[in-house]
């Protein structure tokens, strides 16, 4: 079967040459991942077996987890601390995305409330912020 598989994708390059653009394009898969690019936002995501320590300016830092959560967060040292119900993915994944302003200097410090078992995660997490190079 393998040479099946070659011959038929050997087949679609000769038909894209024929044609002048590429045979089995889907618009719609091309408009989200060329076409509108820009609306794209560059992430990091912090998630509990991924904790990431820095996250640029600009960036938008995405904090995920296995279960929904209350985020209960900080851009200034638990000055003026804020609350964010985390979305649903659908697939057992749930998420809080933090804009990272470039302006921000103070680490992104942050705790879970776990909605359904109605308990705190019992430790902060913290992500500094650095400069975005280009």
């Amino acid at each position: 079967m393998p040479l099946m598989w070659a011959h038929a994708e050997y087949v679609k390059l000769l038909r894209s040459v024929y044609d002048g653009k590429v045979f089995d394009l889907i618009p719609e898969v091309r408009k989200r991942y060329v076409a509108d690019r820009k609306e794209c936002k560059p992430l990091e995501i912090w998630k509990p077996n991924r904790q990431v320590c820095h996250v640029k300016k600009g960036y938008t830092l995405r904090i995920q987890a296995p279960a929904p959560f209350r985020l209960h967060w900080s851009r200034d040292d638990w000055q003026s601390p804020e609350d964010t119900l985390s979305n649903s993915t659908g697939l057992g994944i749930d998420f809080v995305d933090l804009a990272v302003p470039p302006s921000q200097r103070a680490p992104l410090r942050f705790t879970f409330f776990w909605t359904k078992i109605g308990q705190w995660e019992g430790r902060d997490y913290e992500v500094t912020v650095e400069e975005r190079r280009i």
